[in-house]
């Protein structure tokens, strides 16, 4: 079974999306796709809707790696690496001022597709990560999940590689 029929199943899936892969050599559809991602730079994260988001994890699978993300990375993910306008850093209050919830409601909101991050006024939609304590997958990031590298679909265990980058 192929990954985007693994995630067809479900309907609604929150996908974190890490660019693990440079800019060096890519082409420029892939680079034009990068930039609509927002994933501008290595280790940069996002939080996209698989339905909406599909035709271009297509195109960029071979320089990311993506899975569902579960409710406590998002909260942490928001709470460390949340950015606003002006590299502000992502407060309690400013998301009760703006959402009127709290980050577990956010996060919450998010993973249900209720809330898109693009659409929070002053928010940045896209985290800055530090590179994996600890490394990457022994086969590196050249290689897909399923033959022991990093890149690809990796189901729920994209938020063991997040524990590590936040």
């Amino acid at each position: 079974m192929t990954q985007t029929k693994q995630i067809q199943q479900q309907e609604n899936v929150a996908l974190a999306v890490v660019r693990v892969r440079g800019e060096v050599g890519l082409h420029p559809d892939v680079k034009r796709t990068f930039d609509l991602l927002r994933l501008r730079k290595k280790h940069a994260c996002v939080v996209v809707n698989f339905s909406n988001a599909k035709s271009m994890l297509k195109r960029v699978k071979d320089f990311t790696t993506f899975g569902e993300i579960d409710k406590e990375v998002l909260v942490r993910l928001l709470r460390t690496r949340g950015r606003l306008a002006g590299n502000a850093h992502l407060t309690e209050e400013f998301v009760k001022d703006k959402m009127k919830m709290n980050f577990e409601e956010l996060a919450e909101a998010v993973i249900d597709g209720k809330v898109s991050l693009n659409k929070i006024p002053g928010f940045k939609p896209f985290f800055r990560l530090a590179p994996p304590a600890g490394g990457f997958e022994r086969n590196g990031i050249k290689r897909g999940f399923g033959q022991g590298g990093v890149l690809g679909y990796r189901a729920k265990k994209i938020n063991k590689l997040l524990e590590k980058m936040i």
